[in-house]
């Protein structure tokens, strides 16, 4: 029997039980979009199991801010689009409560602008909509993006943090509420929530997708990513979001030109495997789950794999927090004045980038542009690097998450993906990180295609019986 007639089989129970077939945990993007086209399941049936798990799950892990009825969800899609293209058609996602959207507010995590509509979609979002997609809801995040624990709980263990800033978006798609979600990452807020959550995540090159009605906190490091419960679907959500065409010179001349599968198939693959400067101090099991996947990619025929140090990047959290706090107490300055209604901790990170000076932090976005340029040259001979995501699992909700080399590739720009690889014997999830130079996208995506069609990468995330 075929997944699409089984897909058929559930969304035709006269009770409308989809939850026990959990579709968004089962089947990819492009399986359940072939059983719409092929008239097996509905859109509705679709956004029904979104419900049916966001009822029976999200009272408990609180991964949405706000969700959409089926009547606005689809009435804001064929609003500004009323024949959508079939490319996500019905497959409901997830936004990071930052974009804006027309129908559900924009409160970015803070009850200073709860409540607030800004009357139109972020770009993103219209490019979802304009493909099919529909949106479920709003997912929380941490305060403007930043560093506050919020109310969503690690899947894996309550007593766990699940990530911060985009921690909502990684765990509503682990909870299988929505296939995929969009999230930022400005430091590690994709990669790290998408490790500590146990599924995919992506961020892209810098400035691949439009951040258009999104919330800006610091203009050279924010970048758009997203979220996914199987690997095979991050190629068909990167094509929905990104910038294309002629008219965006650099991403046309640096990515469109090599087209979406930059390698042949047989071409030989030069890995470097990178342990920067916290390999050290990183959880043993992690470090041996890791090793295990070099270990076994370096037996093929195919793939040659080279250690490659890590003296570029020893300043780059120096300055990385350097442009980070200066842009926070320039853009939150109004809201740093309402103590009663921000954080202490969003509150510090304002005092200390008021305490630096204007030349500093020129100094720091010179270091930048100075390390993304080298950085082309620095990784020439490695089409991939392999890195640690995080260096722990998931720690407990009101311990501090430990340094990791996440926000090396926001700084330097360089798209890299979290691969959830395995179960800790703490019963928290463990993921590796895969990164390649600006613009490789493709190739870094070609990359895991080539993994998973062999089985040495699982394409599912890691949470499969909740």
């Amino acid at each position: 029997m075929s997944k699409e007639i089984e897909l058929s089989e559930a969304a035709t129970h006269k009770n409308n039980d989809i939850i026990s077939d959990d579709l968004f945990r089962k089947f990819t993007i492009k399986q359940l979009v072939s059983s719409i086209n092929s008239g097996k399941l509905c859109e509705s049936d679709l956004f029904l199991n979104s419900s049916q798990r966001f009822n029976l799950l999200d009272f408990k892990y609180h991964s949405f801010k706000s969700t959409y009825s089926y009547e606005q969800a689809t009435s804001v899609r064929r609003e500004s689009y009323p024949s959508p293209k079939q490319y996500l058609r019905g497959i409901p996602f997830g936004i990071k409560d930052i974009f804006n959207t027309t129908v559900l507010p924009t409160s970015m995590g803070s009850p200073l602008w709860e409540g607030f509509m800004p009357g139109n979609n972020a770009r993103c979002v219209e490019s979802l909509l304009r493909l099919g997609g529909v949106p479920f809801g709003k997912t929380v995040t941490a305060e403007f993006a930043v560093h506050a624990l919020n109310e969503t709980l690690n899947p894996y263990n309550t007593a766990h943090t699940p990530g911060t800033s985009s921690s909502g978006s990684a765990v509503a798609v682990a909870l299988g509420i929505v296939p995929f979600s969009i999230g930022t990452q400005t430091a590690a807020s994709v990669i790290r929530p998408s490790s500590f959550c146990g599924v995919w995540g992506m961020k892209p090159s810098f400035g691949l997708i439009p951040r258009t009605g999104c919330l800006k906190t610091t203009d050279s490091l924010d970048t758009i990513g997203f979220f996914s419960f199987f690997g095979s679907d991050l190629r068909r959500i990167l094509t929905s979001l990104r910038v294309k065409g002629p008219n965006y010179p650099y991403v046309y001349k640096s990515l469109d030109k090599r087209g979406a599968y930059p390698k042949k198939e047989e071409d030989h693959w030069r890995i470097g495997f990178l342990k920067t400067r916290f390999w050290d101090t990183a959880d043993p099991e992690i470090k041996s789950v890791i090793t295990d996947f070099i270990n076994k990619i370096s037996s093929l025929d195919s793939i040659e794999v080279k250690e490659i140090d890590d003296r570029l990047l020893h300043d780059i959290h120096k300055d990385h927090q350097t442009i980070y706090d200066k842009s926070l107490a320039y853009y939150f300055k109004e809201e740093s004045k309402s103590h009663d209604k921000i954080s202490p901790l969003m509150l510090k990170a304002i005092e200390v980038g008021e305490e630096i000076s204007k030349d500093q932090f020129l100094q720091a976005i010179s270091s930048q542009y100075e390390l993304i340029e080298s950085s082309s040259h620095f990784y020439a001979n490695s089409d991939i690097i392999v890195t640690l995501s995080t260096t722990t699992t998931s720690p407990l909700r009101h311990e501090l998450e430990r340094p990791d080399p996440s926000l090396i590739w926001t700084f330097l720009g360089m798209p890299s993906i979290n691969v959830p690889l395995n179960i800790h014997s703490n019963g928290l999830p463990m993921g590796m990180q895969l990164v390649s130079k600006k613009y490789d996208d493709y190739l870094l995506l070609q990359f895991i295609d080539s993994l998973l069609k062999k089985d040495i990468l699982s394409n599912s995330s890691l949470l499969t019986k909740l």
